[in-house]
Formats: structure tokens, C-alpha cells, sequence
């Protein structure tokens, strides 16, 4: 028996064709943690890391990757992204980020929420990499964790 996929023909990568897919609002969530030392937990909350406001660049930075994800990953579309939202709350040891994007098209946005939650944690990890590294700079403790998709919703134009 043959298996058909969807990305690839007789050997090749290929984009979906998603044309004859309906407009629809759509709009997913995804989240993920980075554990990180009680030290630079506080240092993030008092807004004393050296490097500047880790929070509000780790944002900036989810929102740009939300927008370049399909320079990222090979057989994302482009697609027009409407809104992109994200939140992020600081525990004992660690930091959670979600990320909310939104669009109006003819394909899911679960991949720029994932990418975007993904950078955002990669860029508090860069951040703070200095107050994370042991004395032989290595992150014995630092590590992100649990990203996924929250949900992904589906609906009209007015809807999501």
C-alpha cells in the first residue's frame, strides 16, 4: 500500500494548495516555561537584570517571530496575522509565556503561536544567561519545558 502525503509529490516538497479553502477567522493559543533560579526570578520581577526589561523584549521578540514563522518553517503559508497577544507570568522558578495569535484566512496560526512562544522564551533565556551559567558556563538548571498548543479555534469572519 502507498501512503499519500500531503507535503511531498512523486520525491518533492510541496506547499499545501490551500485555495479552495474558505476565509475564516482563526485563532490559536500555545504556552510554554523556562526554569530559571530564584535569584534571576527575583532579578526579572525587580527589573534588575543587566541586559535591560527582559519581559518586554521577550514580547517584541515573540511578536516578530509570530510574523516571520513562515521564513522559519518550510511549508508554513503566509498569512495574514491580525493580532498577536502575549502574556507571560512569573512562578517560584519559572516563567510562563503564552502566546495569542489571530488571523482571517484559509489556514490554522497554531505554528506562529508555537514560534512565538518558543522565542520568547529563548530570548529570556538570552537575557539572563550570565546569572544562569555555573562556574564551568554551563545551565545545570535552566531549561524550557511544555510547549504546546492551549487551542486552536476555528470560526466565521465575526467569530473566534
Amino acid at each position: 500500500m502507498t501512503k499519500n502525503f500531503t507535503h511531498i509529490e512523486n520525491d518533492r516538497a510541496v506547499m499545501v494548495d490551500i485555495s479552495n479553502k474558505d476565509t475564516v477567522a482563526r485563532k490559536a493559543m500555545a504556552s510554554g516555561e523556562i526554569v530559571l533560579g530564584r535569584d534571576t526570578i527575583g532579578n526579572i520581577r525587580n527589573g534588575t537584570v543587566e541586559k535591560g526589561n527582559v519581559l518586554s523584549t521577550a514580547r517584541i521578540a515573540a511578536i516578530l517571530a509570530v510574523k516571520k514563522t513562515p521564513e522559519l518553517i518550510p511549508m508554513c503559508h503566509q498569512i495574514p496575522i491580525t493580532s498577536v497577544d502575549v502574556d507571560f507570568s512569573i512562578e517560584d522558578d519559572h516563567v510562563s509565556a503564552v502566546v495569542e495569535v489571530r488571523s482571517v484566512g484559509r489556514t490554522g496560526v497554531e505554528m506562529e503561536a508555537l514560534t512565538g512562544v518558543s522565542t520568547a522564551l529563548l530570548t529570556i533565556w538570552d537575557m539572563v544567561k550570565s546569572a544562569e551559567k555555573d562556574d564551568t558556563g554551563n545551565y545545570p538548571l535552566t531549561c524550557i519545558r511544555n510547549i504546546r498548543v492551549l487551542s486552536k479555534v476555528k470560526g466565521t469572519k465575526t467569530n473566534v
